[in-house]
This record gives structure tokens, C-alpha cells and sequence, in this order.
């Protein structure tokens, strides 16, 4: 059989198909065309007046309506959602938030932290405080680590702090006498100190003999800072505020670093996170000084990572520190304070700057991120407690955070301070430009006695 057969064989056979295609189609066309004039055609014979009603077709029967089901709660709420569903998924995303947090909190606060015990059930975890026994931080969180299970050791250099600690009156809360001004004294203290924990001792006659573990070293420079202008800040005032924060705090590290590598404890430094986040005006030894903290424990993590032992940095916000020390830890006004610090500053120095430090002063005071909320600020600071839940966290979770942010004002500032414009920062501190009048002969800036008459008025 040739091609064209094929070909003439293979057209016959599909002509069924294409009839069979084109006879539906004719018909359903057919059928809508008669139902369309059927349609229209008894719409004309229903609505003709000539023609008798009894000859008229009958119409087709009324559609049956449902009354409306009056609806219920559920019924209208669902109606409201669909109606809308923007606003519906704000007050979800805002409640699903608000309820997480809120669980986490009471989750954080409701579970029970107590350090380990020996099997005897004595006391064996030892935590090492360094930092000023007259600072409100350092005893609260003394007597906090030490009411959940710890023995606790409180560095002391003078014998005024250590009748401090002693004054407490707490059994297990004992005074280290460490002087880091004296290498070869240090040494031997820790080398003691070492030895101390690793001899066995009985809890009680004929008990199983127990030995101490070190948990932890928790540094905690002071967190007083001078603050004032650049101009006026002496080459001796930065001098004594870097050997009492930087080099005293770094000292004191070296002395333990052993006792961490033997004991894989953990170090733990607390710092302030407001200023140095914001890094205003007038506060540049504050700034400078945690920043060489924090590049400081940054180095010591990569070198002990190798060994084990975790490196902490704690943020801290503002606490309420009233209910600890008393009347005797509250600072004194913001507003008589800025007032001493100005009068000691010659007459050029504030007609330059007093009106901005008084202007950052008192808006720093309000926001509770400078003269700290809860002391004396516009904004109550967070409870010590966070601290102490944060603290007893990072000595005894499995994988502790490099960075905790506790306390009021901590991450927020944080994250102003790193996404937000300095100049944005400075507005919002309440710093504006001012005119500095020149000095000419004898005359100290006649315009500047017109600006310091105006800082007068503001504090």
C-alpha cells in the first residue's frame, strides 16, 4: 500500500469523528436558540392585555425565600474576622506575643534554682565575687548566691571591706583577701585558695568526705564613672579610673585563670550597657572604659574557648537598687549633682557646655538610660532579681549565652545604639547647638555669662 492510500484511508476514517463533533455543536446551538425564543415568547404572550387569562401560560413558580436565621456570638465573630482580617491578625500576632512573654516569665521566675550538693548533702559549689563589697550589686547578688546553695568568697583588699562581708553574718559568705597589687602575694593566695577547695572535708562526724568545686568567678567593676566634658577630665582622673576598672579588673583575672582551667569554670563580667551603647556626650571615660572591657573579654573567650571554659558578658541595664543598701547606696539628685559638676568647671568651660550637659542630664534622667532608673531617675529600673535568675543561669546551664542583656533599658539601647544615627541620638538627649562667645583681654566671654544665666534658670 503506497503512501497516498495510507493517507486517503487515514482522512475516511476520522470524517465519523469530525460529523460527530459538528452534530453536537449544530445541536446545542439548536437548543439554546429555542429556548431563547421560547423564553421570549412567553414573556410577550404573559404580558399581552388582549389575550385572555385563562389562555396565558402559566407563570413559572415564585423562588422560596429562607427567612435569615438570626445569628449567634460565634456566627457574628466570624463575620467581623472575614469583614477584617488585617486588624484580626494584628491582635493575634500582638496576644500570641504578649501570652509567649508572658509564659516565659513566669516560667523563668516559677522554676527552682538551687546550686548542687555533695551526696552527704553539704554545700560543694563554690562561686568567687570580685568586686567592691560597698557597690549594692555585689552584696545582693552575695546573698542571693548564697540562700540558693553556694559558698561564696567575696575578694577584699582592705580590712574595712572584709569586717563588710563579715558583717553579713552569713555562715557561707567568707572574705578572700587577695592584693593584686603584689604579684607574689596573689599567687600564694590563690595557690591556698586552690588547695582549700581541693582537701577533702566532713559535713558532719562520720560523714562521707566531700571535696569543693570552683563554679564560678564573677567580676564586677565599679560602676561609678566621672562625668564631664573632655576639657575638663585630667590626665590623673583617667589614669585612676583605668587602674581601678581596667587594670584592676584584668589583674584579678589572671590570678584566677588557673583555678578556671583546673575547675573548667566559668567567668563572668558585668558591665553597664547604656552608655557605652549610646556613647553620649560628657561620658567618654565611661564609654572607653567598657569598651576596653568588652574587647578585653572578647580576646580572653577565643583563648580558654579551646579549654572549656565559657567567658560571659553581662549588660546591665538600670536595677532598683533601693531595697538593698538602703538610704546609704540611693544616689543623690540628678539635679543637684549636675549643678555641683557644673559650678566646679571654669566659666568658658560652661558657657561651651553647660547647657547641653544639663539639657542630656535631665532627658537622660527621664528615659532612665543615665543617673539610672530606680535611683533617683524618671524610670523605675528592673528588679534585682532578673540579675540573680540571669547570674545562676549562666553558672549552671549546659551551653551558657557569650552575651546576657539584663536589666532595664539593656537591649533596647543596645539596638538604638547600634541602628540608630548618633544625631538622632544626640536630638533625643536633648543635645542642640549653642554660640560660644570669644575671649578677648581679661573678659571671660560676656556672651557665656548670658548662656550660664539661662543654665542657671534649667537646673
Amino acid at each position: 500500500m503506497s503512501s497516498d492510500d495510507q493517507y486517503f484511508l487515514d482522512m475516511l476514517s476520522s470524517i465519523p469523528n469530525d460529523v460527530k463533533k459538528y452534530s453536537l455543536e449544530l445541536a446545542d446551538a439548536i437548543e439554546r436558540q429555542t429556548n431563547s425564543v421560547s423564553a421570549a415568547l412567553r414573556e410577550s404572550l404573559q404580558s399581552a392585555t388582549w389575550i385572555p387569562q385563562s389562555v396565558k401560560p402559566p407563570r413559572p413558580p415564585p423562588r422560596r425565600v429562607i427567612p435569615a436565621i438570626p445569628q449567634g456570638y460565634i456566627g457574628r465573630a466570624q463575620e467581623w474576622v472575614l469583614k477584617h482580617q488585617a486588624l484580626t491578625a494584628a491582635i493575634l500576632a500582638f496576644l500570641g506575643t504578649g501570652g509567649f512573654l508572658v509564659y516565659r516569665k513566669r516560667k523563668l521566675y516559677g522554676r527552682k534554682r538551687r546550686a548542687k550538693r555533695a551526696s552527704n548533702g553539704a554545700r560543694k559549689e563554690v562561686v568567687v565575687i570580685a568586686g567592691s563589697p560597698n557597690e549594692p550589686i555585689t552584696r545582693s547578688l552575695s546573698l542571693d548566691l548564697e540562700r540558693r546553695g553556694f559558698v561564696v568568697y567575696v575578694v577584699v583588699s582592705t580590712v574595712e571591706e572584709e569586717q563588710l562581708v563579715r558583717n553579713e553574718s552569713r555562715v557561707d559568705i567568707h572574705p578572700l583577701n587577695l592584693d593584686i597589687v603584689d604579684p607574689t602575694s596573689t599567687e600564694q593566695t590563690i595557690n591556698h585558695f586552690t588547695t582549700h577547695l581541693l582537701s577533702p572535708r566532713h559535713a558532719f562526724p562520720n560523714s562521707t568526705p566531700h571535696t569543693l568545686t570552683l563554679a564560678g568567678v564573677i567580676l564586677i567593676p565599679d560602676t561609678t564613672y566621672p562625668s564631664g566634658p573632655i576639657e575638663t577630665l585630667s590626665p590623673s582622673l583617667w589614669s585612676d579610673t583605668l587602674n581601678t576598672k581596667i587594670l584592676a579588673t584584668t589583674t584579678t583575672t589572671r590570678a584566677f585563670l588557673r583555678p578556671l582551667l583546673s575547675f573548667h569554670a566559668r567567668l563572668l563580667l558585668l558591665t553597664p550597657s547604656i552608655i557605652p551603647s549610646l556613647a553620649p556626650p560628657f561620658h567618654a571615660i565611661e564609654a572607653a572604659t567598657v569598651a576596653a572591657l568588652d574587647a578585653f573579654t572578647s580576646t580572653l573567650r577565643a583563648e580558654l574557648a579551646p579549654a572549656n571554659v565559657p567567658v560571659i558578658s553581662f549588660k546591665l541595664g538600670t536595677f532598683d537598687c533601693g531595697a538593698v543598701g538602703g538610704r546609704t547606696h540611693l544616689q543623690s539628685s540628678p539635679e543637684h549633682a549636675t549643678r555641683a559638676d557644673i559650678l566646679s568647671w571654669p566659666s568658658f568651660v560652661r558657657a561651651t557646655y553647660a547647657k547641653n550637659y544639663v539639657a542630656q542630664s535631665s532627658a537622660g534622667s527621664t528615659r532612665g538610660c543615665i543617673n539610672g532608673g530606680g535611683n533617683g531617675g524618671g524610670v523605675k529600673g528592673s528588679p534585682l532579681r532578673e540579675l540573680h535568675n540571669g547570674v545562676f543561669d549562666a553558672l549552671t546551664v549546659n551551653r551558657p549565652r557569650n552575651v546576657w542583656h539584663v536589666g532595664n533599658g539593656s537591649l533596647v539601647y543596645d539596638v538604638v545604639g547600634k541602628w540608630v544615627p548618633a544625631g538622632i541620638v544626640g536630638w533625643m538627649l536633648g543635645i542642640r547647638s549653642v554660640g560660644v562667645g570669644r575671649e578677648e583681654g581679661g573678659e571671660e566671654g560676656g556672651e557665656g555669662s548670658v548662656e550660664w544665666e539661662k543654665v542657671e534658670r534649667m537646673v
